[in-house]
């Protein structure tokens, strides 16, 4: 059975006045996490697909983890560095960059994965299937004023 909320969010997703609301949506989404264990988040009730992330911060060396709207891949998770349309590139890429080993869970189960970054041909092919995923994409690359980085997880 399709979750009717997925059109929803898909639609939502396309209104400027969503990225406003992003420090509440995360907030919300940390703490359904915690409560459920990783088995509920925001985006999973929304009907679609979700992960947490854990990297290993390029400055402190530390754990860092942050909840994201994934695109599954063939065998692979894709993830975009949107970061609701901001100017700047989510901490998470920076750490992926410098450490491309990290670990991802998806509903409740950990999986080790390896960054790649997506670029060139590959990365304009991706970005057209992106696109039809998740159309509010076209919308926060052009609030940022950038490229948006694109990164392929597979499994290690």
């Amino acid at each position: 059975m399709v979750n009717p909320l997925s059109a929803l969010a898909r639609v939502l997703g396309r209104k400027p006045w969503l990225m406003k609301l992003a420090k509440a949506i995360i907030w919300v989404d940390k703490r359904l996490y915690r409560m459920f264990g990783g088995r509920v988040t925001l985006v999973g009730i929304a009907g679609l697909p979700s992960l947490r992330l854990t990297t290993v911060g390029r400055r402190s060396g530390q754990p860092r983890s942050t909840n994201l709207l994934y695109f599954p891949h063939e065998d692979g998770y894709v993830l975009v560095g949107s970061n609701w349309g901001r100017t700047r590139d989510p901490g998470w890429t920076f750490n992926l960059r410098t450490h491309p080993e990290a670990e991802i869970e998806v509903r409740g189960r950990r999986i080790p994965v390896r960054a790649t970054p997506v670029k060139g041909e590959r990365y304009d092919e991706l970005w057209g299937e992106l696109l039809r995923f998740w159309p509010g994409y076209a919308m926060e690359q052009e609030a940022a004023c950038r490229e948006l980085p694109i990164f392929l997880l597979t499994r290690r």
